[in-house]
């Protein structure tokens, strides 16, 4: 591991041009109103986890396709009214777990809302899913999630995927423990990289917690570094040849600069500058785009793909502390 990226005085000025197609806003337009044609059918069964100090709620939602998604909701029992809420979306192959794995922000007063990513969760047996993913995009695609529909917008994997993102929300919204009116997102890696694009797609988002994300500036990701998931793109490069003008196309409509330019909300990022799974030149693609005037974003010289794990935690907290 080494420091293989742009110089930390480049990065902090790298801002390159994004590739936006022109229907951009329609699409995401036109997915979520599909999506909203079918209510979201939110089922809130309270869930015994052996965790007095909080209340538990095994949540079922409709996302894209009617499809159900499974979450956790997580409050501080007897809380004075209705408290924010930090939605917490799933690092690449991982699954919700276990409640007593998402305490944090119910020690602070706050709700937590843990969405799970539909077919993952199968990789770990700590961070196991209960969320399949009924739709199989139509073409070849490389082992992984990162290919899966590839070949056009509307079959890509992650519009299902970002789409039950951005439904979560206003299912937590929906509960009488949770105040709608301060919502947070988080997450790390892909999390980072869904967080991203849903601050970027619901207006309602206050705060961004965002750690180390994927899914952003893909076109730079998979020439300058050789580990997955950006390679599985460059495997099915290597395969299906003649496709790249398509694949780059698609992975437009789902680039985290892109949602980045849209988020209007708060945003405190993390980067690693020897992280070698999300390039910190990626990552600061997004940061640097990111419309929101309150912004910040903290550098681990040294770490890789962990980031800065416990130490951003403490700077989450205090920094969640004076907006939500």
């Amino acid at each position: 591991m080494a420091l293989f990226d742009l110089s930390l005085e480049d990065l902090r000025s790298y801002r390159p041009e994004r590739t936006e197609p022109a229907d951009f806003d329609a699409f995401w337009k036109r997915t979520l109103e599909e999506a909203a044609e079918q209510a979201s059918d939110a089922a809130f069964t309270p869930y015994d986890a052996a965790l007095p100090s909080v209340e538990v709620y095994d949540v079922s939602f409709a996302g894209w396709g009617g499809h159900r998604i499974a979450a956790w909701l997580i409050v501080p029992k007897n809380a004075e009214g209705p408290v924010p809420c930090v939605m917490h979306y799933i690092g690449y192959g991982g699954g919700r777990s276990l409640p007593h794995d998402h305490l944090l922000w119910p020690a602070t007063g706050r709700a937590v809302f843990v969405v799970d990513t539909r077919g993952q969760g199968a990789v770990s047996h700590n961070n196991m899913g209960a969320t399949p993913d009924p739709y199989g995009g139509a073409n070849p695609q490389a082992p992984g999630f990162m290919t899966r529909g590839i070949l056009h917008a509307d079959e890509y994997y992650y519009r299902r995927v970002f789409t039950d993102a951005v439904r979560a929300v206003d299912v937590a919204a929906s509960h009488p423990a949770v105040d709608g009116e301060r919502i947070a997102v988080s997450g790390g890696s892909q999390g980072g990289g869904i967080a991203t694009a849903v601050a970027g797609l619901h207006p309602g988002v206050r705060a961004a917690l965002i750690d180390v994300p994927f899914l952003t500036h893909y076109r730079r990701a998979v020439t300058i570094t050789d580990k997955d998931p950006y390679q599985e793109i460059v495997r099915f490069l290597a395969t299906q040849h003649g496709s790249e003008e398509r694949v780059f196309m698609t992975l437009s409509y789902f680039d985290g600069m892109n949602f980045a330019a849209r988020a209007r909300g708060a945003a405190l990022y993390s980067v690693a500058l020897m992280d070698l799974t999300c390039p910190p030149s990626t990552v600061y693609a997004s940061y640097n785009h990111w419309a929101g005037a309150d912004k910040d974003i903290v550098v681990y010289p040294w770490n890789g793909h962990e980031g800065g794990t416990a130490h951003q935690r403490d700077a989450q907290l205090r920094w969640l502390a004076a907006r939500l």
